[in-house]
C-alpha cells in the first residue's frame, strides 16, 4: 500500500480537491496498462470538507490503486481493503475502525478517486459503489454516522463498457454526497485508458463496471498460486 508522509504542500492556485486527485493520478499510474481495465487511485482521508489549502491535520487514511490487489480489483476496493487489513478487521466491518467522532473533531472521512465509482460490475463482483454505502451500515444494517462521508471524482465513468453510469445517482440515493472536480480530465482520462486500443468499437465488459472479464485460464492460476492475507478478504470470482 502506497503511503505518504505528509500532506501535499499547499499552493495559492490550486483547490486541495485537485491537489489531492493528483496524488490519486499518480497512484493511479502504479496500475499495469491493459485493454481491459480503468487506471484508477483512490485515496481515503480525514479532513475538514473545504477547498482551502491543505491543513497540518489532514491525515491520509489508506491509499489503493487499480489491480494494486490481486485479482480484477477496482481502486477503492483496494483503499478499503488495505485500511481494513491494517487494521485487522474485515472489509465488510472497516468503518468499525475508522477514527470516532471524538477523534475526529470536527473533520470527515472523504474519498478522493480519479474516476466516478462504479455502480455495476457485470461479473457479479461487488461496485464500488455499494463497498462506499456499505460503511455507512452497521452490523444489522442500519445507517451509521460513522462512514464515509463524500466523494470527491475528476471525471465521469466513461461509457465505454457498460452504458450510462449510476453510480452518483445511487450515492445521492444512500444520502452519501458527491462532487465532480474539474480540471484534470485529460490527464485522468489518459492514465486511465492507457493500453487501450484506439478505435476499438465497444467491448463487453466486466470491471470497475467497467474492466472486462478477459483474464486467461493461465492469468487466473497464476493469481490463484499467489500468497492471499487473509485479512484483506478477497472476494471470489476475480
Amino acid at each position: 500500500m502506497t503511503t505518504f508522509a505528509a500532506a501535499p504542500s499547499p499552493t495559492l492556485a490550486e483547490s486541495s480537491h485537485l491537489k489531492y486527485l493528483r496524488e490519486c493520478l499518480k497512484l493511479a499510474e502504479n496500475s499495469p496498462p491493459r485493454p481491459t481495465n480503468f487506471r484508477v487511485g483512490a485515496i481515503l482521508i480525514l479532513r475538514r470538507d473545504t477547498p482551502d489549502d491543505t491543513s497540518e491535520d489532514d491525515k491520509i487514511l489508506s491509499t489503493g490503486y487499480t489491480m494494486e490487489l490481486p485479482g480484477n480489483t477496482h481502486a477503492e476496493q483496494c483503499c478499503l481493503q488495505n485500511y481494513a487489513a491494517t487494521h485487522g478487521v474485515y472489509e465488510e466491518s472497516v468503518a468499525d475502525a475508522f477514527p470516532s467522532q471524538a477523534e475526529r473533531d470536527g473533520r470527515k472521512i472523504l474519498l478522493y478517486v480519479t474516476m466516478e465509482p462504479c455502480g455495476v460490475r457485470l461479473s457479479g463482483n461487488t461496485p464500488c459503489v455499494h463497498r462506499i454505502i456499505q460503511t455507512r451500515k452497521s452490523q444489522d444494517n442500519s445507517n451509521n454516522n460513522n462512514g464515509i462521508d463524500k466523494v470527491y471524482f475528476g471525471v465521469k465513468e466513461p461509457g465505454t463498457f457498460v452504458g450510462e453510469s449510476q453510480g452518483c445517482k445511487m450515492l445521492t440515493e444512500a444520502g452519501i454526497q458527491w462532487e465532480f472536480v474539474g480540471g484534470l480530465e485529460n490527464e485522468i482520462l489518459a492514465v486511465a485508458t492507457a493500453g487501450h486500443e484506439k478505435g476499438n468499437k465497444k467491448q463487453e465488459a466486466d470491471e470497475r463496471g467497467t474492466n472486462i472479464e478477459a483474464i486467461s485460464q493461465e492469468e487466473r492460476e497464476r493469481q490463484d498460486r499467489l500468497p492471499r492475507n487473509p485479512k484483506k478478504r478477497m472476494m471470489d470470482g476475480y
